[in-house]
């Protein structure tokens, strides 16, 4: 991004494409919302494995040619050949969207051990250094605050994030994380590292015990005492433990902002309202 400067501290959101045709409309009315609270950028995520990608395609030129919004388009290599990613960033190029986040994604269900063992991309710095000489994108990439949950330690990821620097990245966007003592203590080992670029924050409101039964399993994400507290208390009652769970998300930031990041990623979840709440909250 030019002059990541000024993207400091703004407020960015993800959203995600849908699964149907017939969803379109309400995901185009989601996006009208969201524009409202002029974020920084949005980014958009990939369907796994790739099969979603013209959908991603489709949100992101939206954004960008619509909403008049920065698009970052999420961009997996885990099943791509070099092909199918230049076929990609042909589409993204004809959308007018010039930012990606380049992602390893996860392993397609369909993949063989043989071809994931032959693939074109083994991790997302790969595809970053591939993506930098053959294209004119500017690409963010993704880090761990906690490490991968693949990864062997915290040291082994943080060489690989210095390697994604190196070939390229712009700015990193963090796993969402609910303890940011664990981002803090990530962050100073980064610059240590020798990594110098600006890490957004990606936090998520936890505004239901569904979700933390699938989305924060999925993430790797530890959940401190004071979250786990509220699902204790609230985890039956819909209502209290939404708006529990957005004020937790309200502090979170407003912590974070204090201490001074380079911006705040909102895993928005595609719920304008509650987007809406935290956004007005923060700034």
């Amino acid at each position: 991004m030019q002059n990541t400067t000024h993207y400091h501290q703004l407020l960015s959101l993800e959203v995600f494409p849908p699964k149907k045709e017939d969803e379109f409309e309400s995901a185009y009315e989601v996006l009208n919302q969201m524009a409202q609270l002029h974020p920084a950028f949005i980014s958009v995520t990939y369907g796994a494995g790739g099969s979603r990608s013209k959908k991603t395609i489709d949100i992101a030129s939206y954004i960008q040619n619509n909403l008049h919004i920065p698009a970052l388009a999420h961009m997996t290599c885990v099943g791509s050949k070099k092909e199918e990613l230049l076929a990609v960033y042909g589409e993204l190029k004809k959308a007018n969207v010039t930012k990606v986040l380049a992602l390893r994604g996860d392993r397609p269900k369909t993949m063989s051990d043989a071809q994931y063992e032959s693939r074109d991309f083994a991790h997302a710095s790969d595809m970053i250094a591939f993506l930098k000489e053959n294209t004119d994108l500017q690409i963010a990439g993704a880090c761990y605050p906690e490490k991968h949950p693949e990864s062997f330690s915290l040291e082994a990821d943080l060489q690989y994030l210095k390697l994604k620097q190196d070939m390229g990245a712009e700015f990193f966007i963090s796993q969402m994380f609910f303890d940011n003592d664990y981002f803090y203590a990530f962050r100073d080992r980064a610059l240590q590292k020798g990594i110098t670029l600006p890490i957004h924050a990606g936090i998520m409101p936890i505004t239901s015990s569904r979700q933390l039964g699938t989305t924060v399993t999925l993430s790797g994400s530890s959940i401190p005492k004071a979250l786990a507290d509220l699902f204790a208390k609230y985890g039956e009652e819909p209502e209290d433990m939404k708006k529990a769970g957005i004020d937790y998300c309200i502090r979170q930031i407003l912590d974070l902002k204090q201490i001074g990041v380079d911006g705040i990623h909102l895993y928005s979840m595609n719920r304008p309202r509650t987007t809406a709440e935290i956004a007005e909250a923060i700034r």
